[in-house]
């Protein structure tokens, strides 16, 4: 009786044991059904992205996939993009925040963090985050580290840069004109484009340079001067902030010179992205900086348009000094935040665990054979189906981690024509480096919001509303109200990193 009372007590261990191993086993798996799904509430921005017809940022296949495979019942909160980090902040201030919230600005993440209303990230990534450490650099991680702790999951921006000039061949043909090299020859195909009607149809109706608002699209030309606004440059072992040196006033006096000529759009100031799509799109502009990806975008509705219009990649123009370049974006693009009272930080980290490792060939590609195929070892992208699926960027851009070769993959899918991987390869060739990488300081807390309206002075030089010849008085306005603290302390930060070196 002994005997057996004892059998029957290891038989009921045993089981037990290999009922947890079976529930270990099924929840590595992604098995809902060993394991009631964790829950957790996530913030997220929609970066313009649109749902086809019955899907929501709740119910699409990509979040079902990323639900399935992770076990967690993921609930997203879309805010509208106007006004989203007034949102945040409402949300944070509730008492009740969500678990997650993505976040763009680094200021915001270094003001929270630092008030102690952000969880710090060390533990749950060492417990659940091994494609996260492996696929994000010790630089990124860096930008958001706050006295050894860190208080975000960076996304990371696989290139970095975005813009090059893009002409009409079909136009330079028609005038006799080559392609531009140096800035003045630039200038002559700008008011070449603007006053001899290259389109032809006889009328006074062509633009020779768009801009967008805040001075948008015109990285190449405070290149051609060696700078590029809001960075920050090397100068004699120290770092210089770009918007208060002699080159940039000389790049927004070009600028002005073609807005008095009336070579650049007049509307410039109120021009949205959207509004620079449509001129392009309906035979307008003929030269401008573009994006790596308006070859797919504007240029390509141009072309559908206009079956007589040819569009190449041009030089960046060569300034006086013999300087060219463009913009470096930032290291990251977003973070992924975990509020302090959060009791699913877990649960966040292996979500976003599995959209930098396992999940991440599937919802930057989308799903095989519905969004793309393998036809003779290559990809073959669906269009219809690829614009359909656009939406699941909301949730890969969660933490994008550099794969240079995915990207060429998928770039290479889209189609030739496009050009794609080719202008990246362009762009990064010929980026200028912003020398400051570090996390905000305290006085970029203190004053960024404040020294930003420098940004609206220099449009307004542009357009010749403040003269030229105050720039030095707006220099000096900068410094004096807080712009010396931050040189200071960025050049504290940069003197470190070259010992380190």
């Amino acid at each position: 009786m002994a005997v057996n009372a004892k059998r029957i007590r290891c038989s009921v261990l045993l089981a037990s044991i290999l009922g947890i191993v079976g529930l270990t086993s099924c929840y590595r798996v992604g098995s809902p059904e060993a394991v009631p799904p964790e829950p957790v509430s996530v913030v997220l921005n929609s970066q313009g992205f649109t749902f086809p017809e019955g899907l929501n940022e709740n119910r699409n296949p990509y979040l079902d996939y990323i639900k399935e495979r992770t076990n967690l019942d993921i609930r997203v909160i879309l805010p509208p993009s106007e006004g989203y980090e007034v949102k945040l902040n409402a949300l944070m201030a509730s008492g009740n925040p969500p678990d997650m919230l993505s976040v763009f600005s680094d200021v915001w993440v270094a003001n929270y963090a630092k008030s102690g209303l952000l969880q710090p990230l060390n533990d749950w990534i060492d417990r659940y985050g091994p494609a996260l450490k492996a696929g994000i650099s010790k630089e990124a991680w860096d930008k958001v580290t706050f006295n050894g702790n860190i208080y975000a999951i960076p996304s990371v921006n696989e290139i970095r840069g975005t813009e090059l000039m893009y002409a009409r061949k079909d136009w330079l043909d028609k005038l006799g004109l080559k392609p531009p090299q140096t800035l003045e020859q630039y200038y002559e195909v700008i008011r070449a484009f603007t006053r001899n009607a290259p389109a032809g149809n006889g009328k006074d109706d062509t633009l020779g340079l768009i801009l967008i608002e805040n001075l948008g699209r015109s990285s190449p030309f405070f290149g051609a001067f060696g700078v590029q606004l809001g960075q920050w440059m090397e100068r004699d072992g120290k770092l210089l902030y770009a918007d208060i040196l002699p080159e940039t006033k000389e790049a927004l006096t070009f600028l002005h010179r073609l807005y008095a000529e009336r070579l650049l759009d007049p509307e410039f100031p109120i021009n949205k992205k959207r509004n620079l799509d449509q001129k392009i799109a309906s035979g307008q502009v003929g030269l401008f900086s573009a994006t790596w990806y308006d070859t797919r975008g504007p240029i390509e509705l141009n072309r559908k348009n206009d079956p007589q219009a040819e569009w190449i990649p041009l030089d960046y123009p060569v300034g006086p000094a013999g300087r060219k370049g463009t913009s470096e974006t930032s290291l990251i693009r977003q973070y992924q935040v975990v509020p302090a009272h959060s009791r699913r930080a877990g649960a966040a980290i292996r979500m976003l665990n599995f959209i930098a490792g396992e999940g991440n060939r599937e919802l930057k590609l989308g799903f095989r054979n519905k969004v793309w195929s393998e036809r003779d070892g290559r990809i073959v992208t669906d269009f219809d189906e690829h614009d359909k699926h656009l939406y699941r960027g909301m949730y890969s851009s969660l933490v994008d981690v550099p794969s240079p070769a995915l990207l060429k993959e998928r770039l290479d899918s889209l189609g030739p024509r496009f050009q794609l991987y080719s202008n990246i390869q362009t762009v990064e060739r010929n980026v200028i480096r912003n020398e400051f990488q570090g996390p905000p300081t305290p006085a970029m807390e203190k004053y960024k919001k404040k020294l930003s309206a420098l940004r609206d002075v220099f449009v307004k030089m542009v357009v010749g509303v403040i003269p030229l010849d105050q720039f030095e008085s707006y220099a000096d306005w900068w410094r004096r109200e807080g712009g010396d603290e931050i040189t200071k302390e960025v050049n504290a930060w940069y003197q470190k990193q070259r010992e380190v070196r």
